[in-house]
């Protein structure tokens, strides 16, 4: 069974955001723990953070399903050792976010070179980064979304992804989130057939299956390999919905968080139940 949902608001309070999956039929969501566009936020209370599991509960949405995601701001790769340490700790706050409300993933953007660094370097830079953190918490996983590749960003091929989960120290607490339109992006054929089995075959082979923990089920607005990082509404885009059917039927991507980033808010109910019919047509 698919657990589908978009990335909801937190706005007034982590507690709304499970009330407002619900709102749209969602059976998983994603949602941000602090303002994404400021480095420090007030801590969670402990009101908040008792409402947000009543809610889940009420809900029935259970927290493996829920995939929060950090800051853009942070840069697990940075060459700079003063913006770094920022990175570093303003990641670790997310992490502990996510321990206070008992959930069990943390979604972030691998990182940036800048042009500053090698990507090898980068990349274990980013490797470092994730230890530090692991070190310091527990029962969380830290899971690397794969990126477009647009700009200085790190994450676009299987390979970066690979070598970064190489130089964790705690295996069992680092994942990989798909993200459909990125993957196209970056130049993986998710449209073809034929395309979409070789391309996740080379993900088991590059990066092995069991790393797999989510998914963004996002449309693209950019051509194949075109680097640009542009989500559109599910049949609205570029991959078709050949792609979306073959995927709603595939067995691999049952019992994980499947999350929309789908620009256009009104059509999420829409979309998560035309993605239910494509499943069981």
């Amino acid at each position: 069974m698919k657990h589908l949902g978009p990335h909801v608001s937190a706005t007034g309070g982590v507690e709304n955001a499970p009330l407002n999956a619900a709102k749209v039929g969602a059976t998983a969501f994603a949602l941000f723990t602090k303002n994404q566009r400021q480095w420090v936020s007030a801590p969670l209370t402990a009101a908040s953070i008792d409402k947000f599991k009543a809610n889940c509960q009420q809900v029935g949405i259970t927290p493996e399903y829920i995939l929060p995601h950090d800051s853009y701001l942070i840069n697990l790769g940075q060459p700079e050792a003063e913006a770094l340490e920022k990175s570093r700790a303003s990641f670790l706050d997310e992490m502990r976010r996510c321990e206070q409300l008992g959930l069990q993933m943390l979604n972030f953007h691998p990182g940036s070179h800048l042009k500053m660094l090698s990507m090898d370097d980068c990349l274990a830079r980013i490797a470092e980064s994730i230890n530090i953190t692991l070190d310091k918490t527990q029962g969380v996983t830290a899971v690397i979304e794969n990126t477009a590749g647009q700009g200085t960003n790190v994450g676009f091929s299987f390979e970066h992804i690979a070598a970064i989960i190489d130089k964790v120290e705690d295996k069992t607490r680092v994942g990989v989130c798909i993200d459909t339109c990125h993957t196209y992006s970056a130049g993986y054929d998710l449209k073809t057939e034929e395309g979409y089995r070789k391309t996740f075959a080379e993900f088991d082979d590059v990066i092995g299956a069991h790393y797999l923990k989510a998914i963004h089920l996002n449309d693209t607005k950019k051509p194949f390999a075109s680097r640009v990082d542009r989500h559109d509404s599910i049949g609205k885009g570029l991959l078709g919905m050949d792609f979306f059917r073959r995927f709603m039927k595939d067995p691999r991507f049952d019992d994980m968080p499947i999350i929309l980033e789908t620009p256009d808010e009104s059509l999420w109910p829409e979309e998560i139940a035309l993605l239910h019919r494509l499943e069981t047509e």
